[in-house]
């Protein structure tokens, strides 16, 4: 039944039977709630950020007069027009802020009680001052579809109307958090729409629990929901004298358990190293010019050393922390693809070079007016595609982790030997995947953990291709007796800021591992810490399943970990 046609006076069903009185809904009010922010004729966010704005403006220009006024010894109150209008400006934007920043706590408050559940009469059980949000919730449930369940009840008329301007096109999708102001309500509505438009119901999608405010502008846009991927943990992971509990997000069996095996039995033979070779991300937009002569000008311009001083000078200036380290020039024709890399403090990095590289082709257009810039990625940088420019020079942190697995741990964790390793990688890893025209992909897996460790902090998925990009060597060593194993990961592209980095979740995990956030210290090391975490990870993944398919162990351990089954002993035993 339709919430908005049930009589206010209609009690549910099944309410009488739980505590012998009758529970009902309280309709809503005829008179809509409105905001105090509903008269502004600017959303309260921009308003805010115009008077902020302003406050801060006048506030420097007043500062300064007063300044120059006791240099010069002139008297402070005597105040020019422009003073007195500064005055007035900073006075009222005072007064503006505290109002409605005030007005916009306590609207938001109430948002968040009303979200606890609906309003009920005061026909309570003799001896209960509440009745159970839960079980209204329970009842409520009984009877009308979860979707038509609303948020406050002052809004269901309002939010209604909005739902069937969506569904009519007169209100854009996209446009409704900054319409509400409320990312939450704009999710919900936008989730109703879309379940009347296509007619397919989202039950099972989860709305309510998850933080919409935080991914407003940075990670995903028109959301109706959020997916659950369960995290598990891997380690310790023992590396460079450091323990790690490494969290893996993923939906597939045993990968979790494989690389704890691998984990254990690194850490029993006293543990692995590593090294980043190079940290440098990359950006290469195509540019064009008249003449296959006119774009080598361009190409030796930007490759002579006099030069690269004014170029860094120039690129630079788009972050504190970007640094640019070279540029690499390819020609196509009279095409010309210029591959501008440079360090970027613990982000990943994609948007500071890219504002870095459009400082250059602004002050190159100067000097090369012809020059037509047809794209700012040429996709000679490459991202998010496997490319052997990656492969060969690398993109991101380049990193070679190593460790020495003694020969009783190779029998009685790994439960194989060196020799049966040693050969299996010889033709797994190198000889089949050169059959196969493997690009980067000499390896087991990589790209599972490498994957998984991606979502778990927050990392662009996308960008697992060339991360996962992986030479995996063994050779037997000690005279034959332990086994020495390495990875060689030369485009591993993470950051420990920005993006999904920022999220609750996966924040929580970049602190697990105890890389969250920028380093004061030494910017650029929470990042160059986490890829070689990862290299680590894929370390052990690579040795526990190379060591699964050796001992002839990798369908067992799927059937046993890698299907549904309820009782927990058969697990286990």
């Amino acid at each position: 039944m339709d919430l908005h046609r049930r009589p206010p006076s209609a009690t549910i069903p099944g309410a009488e039977a739980t505590n012998n009185h009758s529970r009902r809904l309280k309709s809503p009010s005829p008179t809509p709630s409105l905001k105090a922010s509903d008269a502004l004729p600017l959303p309260l966010y921009l308003t805010n950020t115009i008077f902020f704005t302003l406050f801060f403006s006048v506030a420097y220009y007043l500062l300064g007069r007063w300044r120059d006024k006791i240099r010069s010894s002139t008297p402070l109150h005597v105040v020019t027009l422009s003073e007195i209008a500064a005055i007035v400006s900073l006075i009222a934007s005072f007064i503006y802020l505290l109002g409605f920043f005030g007005i916009d706590f306590v609207q938001s408050f109430i948002s968040r009680a009303s979200n606890d559940g609906w309003d009920l009469d005061d026909t309570i059980p003799t001896g209960q001052t509440n009745f159970p949000v839960a079980v209204a919730n329970s009842v409520a449930d009984q009877t009308l579809p979860k979707s038509t369940l609303p948020k406050p009840l002052f809004c269901i008329k309002e939010d209604e109307e909005i739902v069937n301007s969506v569904v009519e096109g007169t209100i854009p999708s996209y446009a409704l958090e900054s319409r509400l102001g409320d990312c939450f309500r704009a999710a919900a509505i936008r989730r109703e729409a879309l379940q009347r438009t296509s007619g397919k119901s989202l039950e099972g999608l989860p709305l309510e629990g998850f933080n919409y405010d935080a991914i407003l502008g940075q990670c995903c846009e028109m959301p109706v929901g959020f997916v659950q991927i369960p995290v598990g943990v891997a380690g310790p992971l023992l590396l460079d004298g450091f323990e790690y509990t490494v969290p893996m997000a993923t939906t597939e069996g045993c990968l979790v358990a494989s690389t704890n095996r691998g984990c254990k039995a690194i850490y029993a033979s006293g543990g692995a190293e590593s090294v980043v070779l190079r940290d440098a991300m990359s950006r290469a937009p195509v540019v064009r010019f008249s003449s296959a002569k006119r774009a080598s000008q361009l190409k030796f311009f930007l490759e002579d050393p006099l030069n690269s001083e004014t170029l860094a000078v120039v690129f630079n200036r788009s972050s504190r922390f970007a640094r640019l380290l070279g540029i690499q020039c390819a020609m196509a024709g009279k095409n010309l693809y210029m591959r501008f890399t440079c360090s970027t403090g613990d982000a990943m990095g994609m948007n500071m070079v890219s504002k870095g590289v459009q400082n250059v082709l602004d002050f190159l257009q100067n000097d090369f007016p012809d020059m037509d810039v047809i794209g700012i990625s040429g996709n000679y940088c490459a991202d998010k595609k496997p490319a052997a420019v990656n492969w060969i020079e690398g993109r991101g942190k380049s990193v070679v982790c190593e460790a020495v697995i003694k020969e009783e741990i190779v029998k009685t964790v790994l439960k194989t030997n060196v020799a049966a390793l040693v050969e299996l990688n010889m033709l797994k890893n190198l000889a089949g995947s050169a059959i196969a025209g493997a690009l980067g992909g000499f390896n087991a897996h990589a790209s599972n953990i490498v994957s998984a460790i991606f979502i778990a902090t927050g990392q662009d998925p996308a960008q697992n291709i060339e991360s996962s990009h992986c030479i995996t060597m063994m050779e037997a060593v000690n005279d034959g007796r332990d086994l020495h194993i390495s990875v060689t990961m030369p485009s591993i592209e993470v950051g420990t800021v920005g993006g999904g980095t920022q999220l609750a979740s996966q924040s929580a995990c970049l602190n697990m591992l105890g890389v969250k956030g920028s380093s004061k210290e030494s910017p650029g090391s929470n990042s160059r810490l986490l890829a070689t975490i990862v290299a680590g990870a894929v370390l052990a993944g690579e040795l526990s399943l190379m060591s699964a398919i050796a001992a002839g162990q990798l369908v067992k351990s799927h059937m046993k970990y890698n299907r549904s089954c309820k009782d927990v002993t058969k697990i286990s035993s």
